[in-house]
């Protein structure tokens, strides 16, 4: 069975592992172009690529997620009571205190990132906080501090760039295989493979971030807190509340604590999040 401890050092592996992922896959891709091709020059430009966006995902990847959202640091002074519930969530949890980050949007949802505790940050949206009471506001945050305090954060503001990395570059390889200076035909078969192939590897990507962090980081909020009634009150809103996160997206859903699209429909197989009624009735000792 899961537990903190166990969570922590399997999320290094995982960490690694997506890390590894990566490097492989574009490693793969700058050899087999570089032959379709006859260029040389690409499976190197590929290795420098994979190396360099690996150690820069490391460093910076949570920056670059908070600019994707358009989360913005607020200060203490003008959210003192926000402040001080997540400075008693930290010494609880025994975590150094992280940032706090809002997106001006009315939608319900929040997130953690950052590459460690040291780093860490937490982003709520504007519509969260005007429309949960305290205790439901105490239940999110503890949520999101065991993310922080589990290391899921890293892992998953890498998978973030990573995903966005990939789409991008089966994009660029289609528009360059189709020129009349590529590899003919089979450079043309190779890049249309590559524009398919290279989503479902992004949204396996995701997918390696489990969907049983949520389910430990609720029980872990709910120990915070020790009142898991807030967290599960909350979740209720944040699922009945049917506006989506407007600067968020397929690559970035993952990080939030629910669903931010809103796209209910979606096949399980391929959904970032468990049941919210699941998480809801676990948190109320309803599940066995």
């Amino acid at each position: 069975m899961a537990t903190l401890y166990t969570q922590k050092s399997n999320n290094i592996i995982k960490t690694w592992l997506l890390m590894t992922t990566f490097f492989g896959f574009i490693i793969v891709v700058g050899f087999l172009a570089s032959v379709i091709f006859n260029n040389s020059l690409i499976l190197i430009g590929a290795s420098v690529f994979a190396i360099g966006t690996s150690i820069w995902s490391y460093w910076f990847s949570d920056k670059a997620v908070l600019k994707m959202t358009n989360a913005k640091e607020i200060s203490r002074e003008n959210f003192k009571e926000l402040y001080e519930i997540v400075d008693n969530l930290a010494i609880t949890a025994g975590l150094p205190t992280p940032k706090i980050y809002v997106i001006d949007d009315m939608a319900l949802n929040a997130f953690a990132t950052g590459r460690n505790p040291e780093h860490g940050v937490i982003v709520f949206t504007r519509g969260l906080l005007d429309k949960l009471t305290k205790e439901e506001i105490r239940g999110v945050a503890a949520h999101e501090m065991s993310h922080i305090g589990n290391r899921d954060i890293l892992i998953g503001t890498i998978a973030v760039i990573f995903t966005s990395i990939i789409a991008m570059a089966s994009r660029l390889t289609f528009f360059s295989g189709d020129s009349d200076n590529g590899g003919g035909v089979v450079g043309l078969i190779f890049s249309l493979l590559l524009l398919f192939v290279a989503p479902l590897v992004a949204t396996m990507l995701r997918l390696a971030v489990s969907r049983k962090r949520e389910f430990l980081a609720d029980a872990s909020g709910a120990l915070l807190t020790r009142y898991p009634e807030g967290l599960a009150s909350a979740l209720e809103k944040i699922s009945a509340d049917t506006r989506p996160v407007a600067t968020a997206s397929n690559t970035t859903a993952h990080l939030f604590i629910a669903n931010p699209l809103k796209n209910k429909n979606m096949m399980k197989f391929f959904m970032t999040h468990p049941p919210v009624e699941e998480r809801i009735a676990r948190l109320r000792g309803s599940l066995d």
